[in-house]
């Protein structure tokens, strides 16, 4: 019953209570009529305020029923759009309700990633481009020096995609493709590669398990193709080096068989103040191997191991040092089944690729039944400065064990190492990654905005590197890959977490005689100035 209805039945009782009070006032004025009237009025008067009161109960009831109904149906179109979301990834939507895990998507430094609402399953897209542009003043010291020229212009030196993720918490993968021109760990000259380029540029496909926690620390099992944390400047992303280029010391180092795109299967434990490490490898994903003797040759697999021990001793909210060493063995170089040939090849660009071509090299390495490089890393921060060093001893091993040509050499050393420093001009640090046990890249307080949010993070760097090729000069069996020593300097834009743009100028010299038994200059100096464009997610 509405209000309208009560009112009007109120008035019409009243109405005729008037009339028939009139009636009665003018028919007698008995004392008896007037009490009785009275009497029907507080009737009339108790019956109206039952209605009204009935009324406000009636429209309390029903504006609660609209309201729960209307929560009811919100809920129920929730629950079908989780439903939906949830099922996506089974390649159609399905209504009903939705899982208790769900899903949420993220954007962590701006990479999009999918986990469920626990946080136990994930899978992220990632990727990172750096692309190089710049040039040479190349002069070789004679006619004789090989090559005449480098070529300037620019080259994409990393395009890489792919996705990561977790599996369970514990079940850690990773698939990567590079579409980069001319990538650490593939191509070039070294036995069982294609001069150019590589037939692979897969430059992670791993699994790693992390369940295990012993002694208080971390510890990750893995297996598959990866990038190994083997050398403080290799364990450091590519993203976050101070230089477009690491020092050719150390990318000859991990060329033996560490660096990226290598098989590996190992574990590593850490935490917050020590790393141990321990892989055995294999060949790169763009090696030749196979036993056919169909063009090109039969190549088998090389096999060879590398540990290392690091740690972070001291460490405060400003400050740090690291100190470790490294040691690396080749114990089965590739094999040419077809001509029964075992080689090893150390060379390096000018630490710039831009163009490919290696000015120092020992070219391939007759017999070699192995090789073996050992290591010492250190680094320190201080506020927004960091100081690293590291230094390499190369040896391989030329012995009778091969049963293939020169029989009996000896075996071969060489060395190199570099020095480098930087400071961010303003104000940043770089905070050291345990799981790695290098040390994270710049990230800018204020990031570069033209709406007044900040200019980033500037960035001033230098080194001096060295790598000595040659040994056992003046005999037959001895080497003469040459010595390159060279100067960079380094300026540094962070934009912000996923832009960087890098200005490098280098000055290089190239000290190197025609053989071993021949002393003629076939040497080079160089300058080149180079820049790089990054983006990272």
């Amino acid at each position: 019953m509405s209000n309208t209805i009560s009112m009007a039945t109120a008035i019409g009782l009243v109405g005729a209570l008037a009339a028939s009070q009139a009636q009665a006032q003018s028919a007698s004025s008995s004392d008896q009529e007037i009490a009785l009237l009275k009497q029907q009025l507080k009737m009339l008067e108790q019956k109206l305020d039952k209605l009204q009161s009935q009324t406000a109960a009636n429209t309390a009831a029903t504006a609660k029923a609209k309201a729960e109904a209307k929560a009811e149906a919100k809920a129920e179109a929730r629950s079908e759009a989780k439903a939906v979301v949830a099922n996506a990834n089974a390649g159609f939507p399905v209504k009903g309700t939705a899982p208790a895990s769900g899903v949420i998507v993220t954007m962590p430094n701006n990479r999009p990633t999918i986990c469920t609402a626990d946080g136990a399953n994930c899978v992220a897209i990632t990727g990172r481009v750096h692309w190089d542009v710049g040039g040479y003043d190349y002069r070789p010291n004679t006619a004789a020096t090989v090559p005449q020229k480098l070529d300037s212009g620019e080259n994409v030196r990393r395009a890489r995609i792919g996705v990561a993720g977790k599996f369970f918490n514990d079940w850690n993968f990773a698939l990567v493709y590079d579409f980069g021109g001319s990538s650490d760990g593939f191509g070039g000259a070294a036995p069982g590669s294609l001069p150019g380029g590589g037939v692979s540029g897969v430059e992670n496909a791993y699994l790693s398990y992390t369940g295990l926690k012993p002694f208080g620390g971390k510890m990750a099992i893995e297996a598959g193709i990866m990038d190994l944390p083997y050398t403080l400047d290799e364990a450091t992303s590519s993203n976050d080096t101070m230089f477009m280029e690491r020092a050719s010391a150390g990318v000859i180092a991990t060329g033996i068989a560490a660096g990226d795109f290598r098989s590996a299967a190992g574990a590593r434990w850490y935490n917050d103040q020590l790393w141990i490490g321990g892989y055995v490898t294999g060949p790169s994903t763009g090696a030749i191997h196979s036993a056919s003797s169909a063009a090109p040759a039969g190549t088998s697999e090389q096999y060879g191991a590398v540990a290392r021990v690091a740690g972070n001793p001291i460490s405060g909210n400003d400050y740090s040092v690291h100190i470790g060493a490294d040691a690396e063995w080749l114990i089965q170089p590739p094999r040419n089944l077809i001509a029964n040939t075992q080689t090893v090849a150390l060379s390096d660009r000018p630490e710039l690729r831009i163009d490919p071509t290696a000015l120092i090299s020992t070219t391939a390495i007759a017999n070699a039944s192995g090789a073996q490089v050992y290591s010492v890393e250190a680094a320190a921060t201080y506020g927004p400065l960091i100081l690293q060093g590291e230094y390499f001893w190369y040896n391989v091993d030329r012995t009778a064990n091969t049963g293939v040509p020169l029989v009996g050499a000896p075996s071969l050393k060489f060395q190199g190492g570099y020095a480098q420093a930087g400071y961010v001009l303003t104000g940043e640090n770089r905070t050291y990654n345990a799981a790695n046990a290098a040390y994270n890249g710049v990230k800018p307080a204020h990031p570069f905005s033209l709406d007044g949010g900040g200019w980033g993070a500037w960035e001033i760097a230098g080194r001096f590197s060295t790598i000595d090729l040659n040994d056992q000069l003046g005999t037959a069996t001895g080497i003469a890959g040459g010595r390159q020593t060279v100067y960079t300097l380094a300026l540094n834009w962070y934009v912000n977490g996923n832009v960087r743009f890098m200005l490098d100028y280098l000055h290089g010299t190239v000290s190197k005689q025609a053989s071993p038994v021949s002393t003629a200059d076939v040497g080079s100096k160089f300058d080149a100035v180079a820049m790089r464009t990054q983006f990272a997610f």
